[in-house]
């Protein structure tokens, strides 16, 4: 009879159900249940030999008060009650119905009995075979024969939800079940399951080596011996695309027919390492291929046999996706997928069976598939999974140029402020005639229809007039910041072959015939109406402005974006926002920022008022905060980073800001710090909405309003697409994946800027055809995943470029500028620091590999006169190699490892410290920058950034120690200098 194993595993009470599986069968002439009860007694006796540790199983008897015909859920119910695994070895009930036909289940631990020895007690029980024709079997080691450890199980049943998948946290241990059909025979195949499954879990996990659980049943005992373990095996396939389909298929047989080897403790957890995650998908197989259950199928499918005998492999789900080989009432294959509700939805469990199934039925038609080749979809879920990005709501609108947009709210509200700065302030009806005075003063200074205009001003009204005074004169502006370096500002005015720049920088670096001119000179030289007759301006689809993000050969790229995408942002967003004129905007972005263009645009095309935010105090959080709370304004844009700070610094002040909405975007938002904003500001009355978007797409591309239960779920979405937008998640072969499952994020729509000025091949690279639309699509280079709602969750970048406290940055634009320096051999750029999801600690790290007599100095000074500050690596480290893997990549982690160590503890007060303010300063430096600190060592040098200096000015207020405006450590960054300020002794 079947052998009780001494070492069997012993799952949690909570997850019973998940290793139990049944045999029911139907007895229609009756059974005689005190016949049978003393057959199962007897043949305890013989199996057990009179062990008394454990309670011996007995003959459960039930009447039923139906006939057989209604009794299925009964019958149901029994086969899916769990067995508790410290009561009996197995349980036997008979139930009897009031027709006189009776039903006799056998439920029993899978690590207890396997599914062969199930339907052999039921044949002892019901008389087909004496106790004694069968005898007990006893594995070598149960416990780790061709399988996995009891621990390496136990541990395999902590893993968490899929990410692809919705959970439910209040579904304890419930379980579902879905089923899909299967082609005729493809049911047998155990390794063509396994591949299936492994192929869609790899898609859906973004893996090429997916770790799959099997539980199958050992095929290798004694002839009539009964109590095989069935044993547990873990299957890693490799989905780079190294082997095709028919070694992946080979591979899998010999695994599951027992030949893979052991798979102890310390082998499972390396290969839960590889995968990143406990295993959360398995399948239930025969032990081996083409193994035989009576009427040639598997014992793994629950069928009827000839001898009346239904199996049932998974009483619930061992794993949070658990994929059953199975049968219909009329003996049709097809896939059962059990699943945990607390990991997986019955929608996405579904969508998970399907395309196991399709993908099982390629598999069968033909082995020599690459694995990238397998789809996923069949071609009415491809349309269907193409159109989810697509919003159903549309807004009605017409192109138009920004000017004449502008022009159109002028003429509204002539006399309303229109925008303010430091205490001045200029109406529309004032901003409009002192941009047509500028504008007519461009065009007789040379400019022509088309020409690109630089404008690179600080933050001021004439930033504004100018924005506005380029349009009027029908040319392009091209913003540039001015704290950029001198080289960086001559190559984007050579790039954009700028016609003329409008500047206070009597440095600005000329080339060719650009024409530098001062706000000043152009408000002199300006009269009468703008030389441009009415109705011969270029269309709304022709270039508005260009501005220069980082790019991957090492110089930063021109994105050029017409009229009409500006005033479609505006038509998408305005009814849902509620924008109008009774709004204050706050312009805290450098207009170099494509953040800028909503915030500027934003304001005065729907009649708002727009507080222009100067350099100095957009840095400081506590005068910020003072200038949003005296101006009231209403409307606030920040990347989180920003916010963090701004929000640290409202919790201090006592009297509440007069924002309504708080629109986020430039980097990923992790909501959770959300819930003390929610706190001062509840959902109702302040709006907060998180978007995502590129330069590429016009800004803004989708957008989500998050609410206190998004900020406690940490939830990852960044919305719908905006109307006009629309979104796809394509595949290497942009091909749609399925909902849920990542892949790259494509954006087609209005927002699509119209090339990379001057650069054609980048542009057929990036912006390609969309087949779903015939139009155009921006192949974005970001990973996400669509919900099956629509709703898009950011995953971050595919590729080098990375999101720095809201800039965008290509990490190879900085390697490029690195090799450029003469002593440099090799480089390479990673950020660290940010794993803890504190962006102050995420920093940009060089390492370089210098000639003969290289300085690392020396390559500072020369990536600091070309690179804008927020792209300087904080640290510069010189290596004798650079590390690569076996497969000849960047080995970043060794890399970190070259990195200097950090500074033993410095003493509280040496006497090269100084006394009094300065060691003060220096020992709180060094607390937040983690290196020692001289005196003359510069703040910002030693890996300091914005936030760490906030934070700084914050730990100096919490101290007892001066008042520090961040003007004052922009201006002096050593402690010696700073000391000397604070102190009233500067000179």
């Amino acid at each position: 009879m079947p052998h009780i194993a001494t070492s069997w595993l012993t799952p949690a009470a909570g997850a019973a159900a998940a290793r139990c599986h049944a045999v029911h069968v139907r007895l229609p002439d009756g059974a005689d249940a005190e016949l049978m009860s003393r057959s199962l007694d007897e043949a305890v006796r013989a199996w057990w030999g009179g062990d008394a540790t454990e309670k011996p199983p007995r003959l459960w008897c039930e009447q039923v008060p139906v006939d057989r015909a209604s009794g299925d859920d009964r019958v149901r119910a029994e086969t899916g009650r769990a067995l508790h695994p410290r009561d009996e070895p197995f349980r036997a009930v008979l139930l009897a119905f009031t027709d006189g036909q009776a039903e006799l289940v056998v439920v029993a631990h899978r690590e207890r009995l396997d599914a062969e020895s199930l339907h052999l007690v039921v044949a002892v029980l019901t008389g087909r075979l004496n106790h004694d024709q069968v005898r007990p079997a006893t594995p070598d080691d149960p416990g780790e024969a061709h399988g996995v450890t009891a621990e390496a199980w136990r541990a395999a049943e902590c893993a968490a939800g899929l990410e692809w998948a919705t959970r439910d946290g209040s579904a304890g241990g419930g379980t579902g079940r879905v089923a899909v059909e299967l082609p005729a025979g493809g049911a047998d195949s155990g390794a063509s399951l396994a591949v299936a499954a492994a192929i869609v879990l790899a898609r859906f996990e973004g893996q090429d080596r997916p770790l799959l659980g099997v539980l199958r049943n050992r095929r290798d005992r004694p002839a009539g011996a009964l109590g095989a373990f069935d044993t547990g095996t873990l299957l890693a396939l490799d989905l780079s695309g190294a082997v095709g389909t028919a070694d992946l298929l080979a591979r899998a047989a010999q695994a599951l027919d027992g030949r893979g080897g052991r798979c102890g403790a310390d082998r499972y957890a390396d290969l839960v390492r590889r995968a990143g995650g406990g295993v959360t998908v398995g399948v239930v197989v025969a032990g081996a291929e083409g193994g035989g259950g009576a009427e040639g199928g598997g014992p793994e499918h629950a069928t009827s046999y000839a001898d009346g005998h239904a199996y049932t492999a998974c009483q619930s789900a061992p794993f949070p996706l658990t994929v059953v080989p199975d049968r219909t009432a009329t003996g049709l294959p097809q896939l059962i997928v059990h699943h945990r509700l607390d990991a997986v939805d019955t929608e996405s469990a579904a969508r998970f069976a399907r395309h196991v199934a399709l993908v099982h039925q390629q598999l069968a038609a033909d082995g020599g598939l690459a694995p990238g080749s397998v789809q996923l979809l069949d071609p009415e879920e491809t349309a269907r999974t193409a159109q989810l990005g697509h919003p159903a709501a549309q807004v009605a609108w017409t192109p138009e140029r920004i000017d004449t947009a502008f022009a159109a709210r002028a003429a509204e509200r002539p006399d309303a402020v229109a925008v303010t700065c430091e205490g001045q302030g200029l109406t529309y009806a004032e901003l409009d005639g002192r941009a047509t005075r500028w504008a007519a003063a461009l065009r007789d200074g040379g400019a022509g229809a088309g020409d690109r205009v630089g404008i690179c001003l600080d933050r001021s009204l004439d930033l504004v007039v100018a924005m506005l005074a380029v349009l009027k004169a029908d040319c392009v502006y091209v913003p540039m910041d001015p704290t950029y370096p001198a080289d960086r500002l001559a190559y984007t005015a050579r790039d954009a072959e700028l016609r003329a720049v409008v500047t206070t920088l009597d440095t600005f670096p000329r080339s060719g015939g650009t024409w530098c001119v001062r706000p000043e000179e152009l408000e002199a030289r300006g009269s009468g109406p703008v030389p441009v007759p009415e109705g011969s301006e270029r269309a709304p689809e022709e270039a508005a402005y260009v501005i220069y993000t980082s790019g991957s050969t090492g110089r930063p790229k021109g994105v050029v974006v017409p009229h009409r995408n500006v005033v479609a942002l505006l038509a998408a967003t305005r009814d849902d926002f509620g924008l109008g004129p009774d709004d204050t905007w706050a312009l805290f972005h450098s207009s170099a920022f494509d953040f800028s263009v909503w915030e500027v645009w934003g304001a005065l095309l729907t009649g708002a008022r727009l507080v222009v935010v100067p350099f100095w105090i957009s840095r400081d959080p506590e005068e910020f905060h003072a200038l949003l709370r005296a101006e009231r304004v209403t409307v606030l844009n920040q990347t989180p980073s920003a916010f963090a700070q701004l929000a640290a610094a409202d919790r201090r002040g006592a009297e509440r800001l007069a924002v309504r909405l708080v629109v986020f975007g430039g980097e990923a938002l992790d909501p959770r710090p959300l819930r003390a904003w929610f706190d001062r500001y509840p959902e109702e009355r302040c709006r907060v909405v998180n978007m995502f978007g590129i330069t590429e797409t016009t800004v803004h591309v989708t957008a989500r309003t998050v609410t206190r239960r998004e900020a406690l779920s940490g939830s990852r979405s960044v919305g719908r697409a905006l109307p006009g937008w629309h979104l796809y998640v394509l595949d290497e072969q942009r091909r749609p994946v399925p909902a849920g499952a990542p892949g790259e994020i494509y954006v087609g729509g209005e927002g699509l800027a119209l090339e990379y000025l001057g650069r054609p091949e980048l542009t057929r690279e990036r912006f390609v055809p969309d087949p779903f639309t015939g139009g155009r699509m921006y192949r974005s280079g970001d990973r996400g995943r669509l919900r099956p709602d629509g709703s898009l969750d950011h995953l971050g970048r595919l590729d080098s470029q990375v999101k720095v406290r809201g800039f965008r940055i290509e990490l190879d634009e900085i390697r490029t500028v690195l090799l450029e320096a003469p002593d440099v051999v090799a480089a390479a750029v990673v950020v660290e620091g940010g794993d803890s999801g504190d962006a102050a600690q995420a920093r940009i790290a060089a390492y370089v590999v210098l000639g003969p007599g290289g300085d690392t100095a020396e390559v500072r000074r020369r990536v600091r006169s070309v690179l804008p500050a927020h792209m300087v690596p904080a640290s510069l480290t010189a290596v004798p190699a650079l590390p690569l893997t076996a497969n000849g990549k960047l080995d970043t982690r060794e890399l970190a490892g070259h990195a200097a160590p950090p500074a033993p503890p410095v003493p509280a007060a040496p006497a090269d410290r100084g006394t009094g303010l300065a060691a003060a300063l220096t020992s709180l430096w060094e607390e937040l920058l983690g290196v020692p600190v001289a005196g003359d060592d510069n703040f910002f040098l030693l890996g300091g950034n914005s936030l760490l200096a906030v934070r700084l000015t914050a730990a100096m207020r919490e101290r007892g120690m001066p008042p520090l405006r961040l003007r004052e450590l922009y201006l002096n960054p050593t402690v010696t200098r700073l000391t000397q300020v604070l102190e009233g002794n500067d000179t």
